[in-house]
C-alpha cells in the first residue's frame, strides 16, 4: 500500500528530527541497532573505601534512544514521602552518594531537590538538560526537567550496587554521548529543535507523586480513546504518571518511543510495552498525549512497523 503524501511528509519530518537528536554514529543506522546489553560493570573502590564512580566504565551500551537496551528493565521511581519521613538519615546518605557520583562522572553540580525523592542536577544550559532528560527517561530511570535543571530519583531504600548505581550509570552514559559524541554545531541544532517543539506543544512529562489527584481517571480516559483510535490496549503496569500500552513487538515499541520524542512527549518502553506520560499540569485532559500517540501510530502503520 502506497504511503499517503501527508504521511510521507510527516515521516520525513520525523526522520529529520531524529537525525538532529541522535549522535552522528546512529543517524544513518538506528533502525539496525539491537537492544542487546553488554552486561553490568562491577563496582570499584578508592583508597578511601568509597566507590570510584569515575573508574567503572570503559564503554557503554547503545543509547536506548537509538534502539539500544534501556539501562533498567523496569522504571526506577523516586522514594515516597512516607518512606523518606520514616528513614531521613538513610535518605540523606543516599542523596549525598548520588550527588558525589554525579559530580565525579559528569563534573556537573548536584544538590538535593526542593521536591523530596529527587536530586537536582544543574546542567550547563537548557539544551543539555532537555536532551538528557529525554535520553535518561528512555533508559527507564525517572527524570524531570525544569529549565536548565534536571531532577533524578532518590529513595531511602536505594542500594549502592543497585539503585544508586542505576542513577549514576544513566547520567554517565547519556552525558558521555551528549558531550563526547556530539559536536558543537549539532548541539546548536538540538537547541533550535527543542525551541521549535516547545512552540508546538509544552514538553509532556509524567506527573510526580504530589500531583496524583485525578490521575487514575485521566489514565482510563486516555487509554479508552487510544484503544478506540488505534486498537492498542492498556497494559497492567501501574506507575505514577505513566500509561502503558501493549505493542505487537519490541521493534514497534522502540519505533514509536523514538517518534514520540520528536512530538515533545517523553516516552519509554519495557519490552513490548510503550509508556506515555499522564501530565495533568500541561495536558489536563490528555488530548495532546493521545493525539501524539495516534499520529505516531498512523506513521508506524505507514512504515509497516506494526507487524
Amino acid at each position: 500500500m502506497a504511503i499517503q503524501l501527508e504521511d510521507s511528509e510527516a515521516l520525513q519530518r520525523l526522520e529529520a528530527r531524529l537525525k538532529i537528536l541522535l549522535p552522528e554514529e546512529y543517524q544513518e543506522c538506528y533502525d539496525e541497532v539491537q537492544p542487546v546489553s553488554m552486561g553490568s560493570a562491577g563496582l570499584k573502590y578508592g583508597s578511601d573505601g568509597k566507590v570510584a564512580w569515575d573508574e567503572i566504565w570503559g564503554s557503554f551500551c547503545d543509547l536506548a534512544m537509538a534502539g539500544g537496551p534501556p539501562h533498567k528493565g523496569t522504571l526506577l521511581e523516586p522514594g515516597s514521602q512516607a518512606a523518606i519521613d520514616a528513614h531521613p538519615d538513610r535518605y540523606d546518605a543516599v542523596v549525598a552518594e548520588i550527588r558525589r557520583g554525579i559530580h565525579m562522572v559528569t563534573d556537573l553540580p548536584a544538590e538535593p531537590s526542593p521536591t523530596p525523592g529527587w536530586v537536582r542536577v544543574n546542567c550547563t544550559d537548557e539544551t543539555m538538560a532537555g536532551w538528557l532528560v529525554r535520553a535518561i527517561v528512555m533508559e527507564n530511570v525517572s527524570a524531570r526537567l525544569e529549565g536548565s535543571r534536571m531532577d533524578l530519583p532518590a529513595g531511602p531504600d536505594y542500594r549502592v550496587e543497585k539503585e544508586i548505581k542505576n542513577v549514576i550509570t544513566s547520567i554517565a552514559k547519556t552525558c558521555h554521548y551528549f558531550v563526547d559524541h556530539m559536536w558543537s554545531g549539532q548541539r546548536r541544532d538540538i537547541a533550535e529543535l527543542l525551541e521549535e517543539m516547545a512552540t508546538e506543544s509544552p514538553l509532556l512529562q509524567p506527573a510526580v507523586l504530589d500531583q496524583g489527584l485525578g490521575q487514575d481517571e485521566l489514565r482510563v480516559h486516555m487509554a479508552g480513546r487510544i484503544e478506540q483510535a488505534t486498537g492498542l490496549t492498556r497494559s497492567q503496569h501501574s506507575y505514577v504518571g505513566w500509561l502503558g500500552l501493549e505493542c505487537p513487538s519490541v521493534r514497534a515499541a522502540i519505533w514509536m518511543m523514538r517518534a514520540l520524542v520528536t512530538e515533545n512527549i517523553l516516552s519509554r518502553r519495557e519490552e513490548t510495552v510503550l509508556f506515555i506520560p499522564v501530565d495533568p499540569k500541561s495536558d489536563p485532559d490528555g488530548t495532546t498525549a493521545v493525539q501524539g500517540l495516534v499520529h505516531v501510530h498512523r506513521l508506524a502503520v505507514a512504515r509497516d512497523v506494526l507487524k
